[in-house]
C-alpha cells in the first residue's frame, strides 16, 4: 500500500501496476480516508473505490487481492460478487446492475495518478 499524500492525490509508476496486477492506495478526500485500488486489465488502468457495491465492505480480505483466479474479473470476497475491471460494472451475484465507484485517473508520462472523487 501507498502512503496517501496532503494533495488529495496518490502517484505511482505505471510499472509497479503490471498487466494483470492491482495495487491499494488511500486518499484524503475532503478531511476523510477513502481506500481505493488501480487495476491493470489488458493493459488499461481503472482506478475504483474499493467498496463493495452490494454491501459496502472492502473487495480484498487478503490485501491487493482482486481478481478472480482466472485473471478475467474482479471480485468481492464477501459475498462473491463479480465485476468487470474495465467498467466496474457487477455481471454476477448480489449487485447484478450495479457497479464500484470509479475514480479519477490520468497518466502523465510514466506516472499514475489518482484524485479525490468530484464533490
Amino acid at each position: 500500500m501507498w502512503p496517501m499524500t496532503a494533495s488529495g492525490e496518490w502517484r505511482c509508476a505505471a510499472t509497479d501496476v503490471p498487466p494483470g496486477r492491482t495495487a491499494k492506495f488511500r486518499l484524503e478526500c475532503a478531511g476523510r480516508t477513502l481506500e481505493g485500488f488501480i487495476v491493470n486489465h489488458d493493459g488499461r488502468y481503472h482506478a475504483y473505490v474499493n467498496r463493495c457495491a452490494h454491501v459496502g465492505t472492502p473487495l480484498d480480505l487478503w490485501p491487493n487481492e482482486f481478481f478472480t483466479e482466472d485473471g478475467r474479473a474482479l471480485i468481492c470476497a464477501t459475498h462473491g460478487a463479480i465485476y468487470e475491471p474495465a467498467t466496474g460494472l457487477c455481471t454476477e451475484g448480489p449487485c447484478v446492475g450495479d457497479a464500484l465507484d470509479p475514480l479519477p485517473l490520468r497518466r502523465d508520462g510514466d506516472t499514475l495518478i489518482v484524485a479525490c472523487p468530484p464533490a
